[in-house]
């Protein structure tokens, strides 16, 4: 039995990915941003899922201040974290921006993972894994936009985010590598039938399972057991390279700058 932190589990991948390791029995940290939903969500899964244990923890991940109490609620709960799965996300929003200015895309998709997977680091060892969701779709950053300092489309927003938590993803796999989680960044497959597919393309989409499976295997399997800040494209199920713009250093560098520097002054 693992314990297992799925944030963005109350719909979507996410929620197909709590109902996949619901059936092996595991203590699954659920986590969504209404309460009532995740009430109610909990209540479905323990009656389904008898062999499993299910906690749930409330945050908005547009806010600082619920990222850093989700953290602390996590480890009050619980001494040791065997996976997290960074798979909450946002595309198309009414309002993009949060309550400090920033763009929520950037908040939600990029950094409050990184903030969780940091304040979450000394409850997880070389066996936990770090499962960041990425995309195909990947564009270089705008820092402007990123620090909230310049507006971008739904599209490029969420794209330049993906290629941040890709980028970060590699660089804490390295620094961790050894003596922290292993950590792996995945494109779980193109337009799958989410919420976030049909609300932003208007189209159906694709068997949600199919991310679930690569989202277990990520955190479960031995094909994964060894990553250390990888991408893994399901879209031709094989490790790939990300968007060129990764592979600056100096792009990297000035990615991790930047969101200590938002972090730090909020």
């Amino acid at each position: 039995m693992k314990t297992v932190l799925i944030t963005g589990a109350t719909d979507g991948i996410g929620l197909e990915t709590v109902k996949m390791l619901g059936k092996e029995g595991h203590n699954i940290i659920i986590h969504g941003r209404s309460k009532a939903k995740l009430d109610n969500i909990k209540g479905a899964l323990e009656a389904q899922y008898p062999a499993s244990r299910f906690a749930a923890v409330q945050a908005d991940l547009s806010l600082f201040d619920d990222v850093k109490q989700l953290a602390v609620e996590v480890k009050a709960k619980y001494k040791h974290l065997d996976v997290l799965i960074n798979n909450a996300g946002v595309f198309t929003m009414e309002n993009p921006i949060t309550t400090v200015g920033l763009d929520a895309r950037f908040m939600v998709n990029t950094i409050a993972p990184y903030m969780l997977t940091l304040a979450l680091i000394d409850v997880m060892n070389v066996q936990s894994r770090v499962v960041n969701v990425s995309s195909a779709a990947q564009a270089p950053i705008n820092f402007l936009a990123l620090k909230g300092e310049a507006t971008l489309a739904d599209g490029a927003a969420y794209a330049q985010s993906k290629l941040a938590i890709t980028m970060w993803t590699q660089f804490l796999g390295e620094k961790y590598r050894g003596h922290g989680p292993k950590m792996v960044s995945v494109n779980p497959k193109s337009l799958l039938g989410s919420k976030m597919v049909k609300s932003a393309y208007g189209i159906a989409g694709g068997d949600l399972t199919l991310g679930a499976q690569i989202f277990k295997d990520a955190a479960f399997s031995e094909r994964f057991a060894e990553v250390s800040g990888e991408y893994f494209d399901n879209d031709h199920n094989t490790f790939a390279q990300p968007h060129p713009f990764a592979n600056d250093p100096a792009h990297v560098t000035k990615l991790i700058e930047e969101m200590e520097a938002i972090i730090s002054a909020n």
